[in-house]
């Protein structure tokens, strides 16, 4: 008798049926949304930079207080469920962006892969890619674009 292969979660169930813990391990840990964004007031065309947050531990690409974070800075916003489709600035490699696209996890999604690095192996974080707040002047002298980003 063959064994039946359980299916992942994230490809089983949609992103609002997801549990607190499902939700929250769907985070790759890119921290490109902890990066500060410029949008365009005429045309709200959305720019990226790589100026972190201060919060943003660069390394580990994790914030450094995490449970505080919306406290602390005033400005940050928590992803959640009922925001996700509002937020248009999420990256295109942006897991929750992705499953709610109805695409799959990338090979290097934690998940996918059972491991957290790769995420950074793979060049998709900004580990060592960014600068914090603290040491920004002018962000607009930070703008960028990410490999496979637009």
């Amino acid at each position: 008798m063959a064994l039946k292969k359980k299916i992942p979660f994230w490809q089983s169930k949609s992103l609002s049926e997801m549990s607190s813990k499902e939700w929250s391990a769907i985070c790759d840990g890119c921290a490109k949304c902890c990066l500060h964004k410029i949008e365009d007031e005429d045309s709200n065309e959305i720019a990226y930079t790589n100026v972190a947050c201060s919060q943003l531990n660069l390394t580990s690409c994790r914030c450094k207080n995490y449970t505080q974070r919306t406290v602390l800075v005033a400005d940050c916003i928590e992803l959640t469920k009922e925001k996700l489709a509002s937020l248009k600035w999420l990256p295109q490699s942006c897991a929750y962006r992705l499953l709610n696209e109805g695409k799959a996890l990338k090979w290097w999604h934690p998940l996918v892969s059972g491991k957290l690095e790769t995420v950074h192996m793979a060049g998709v974080s900004v580990r060592g890619r960014c600068v914090s707040e603290t040491d920004v002047s002018d962000i607009e002298d930070h703008i960028v674009t990410w490999p496979n980003e637009k």
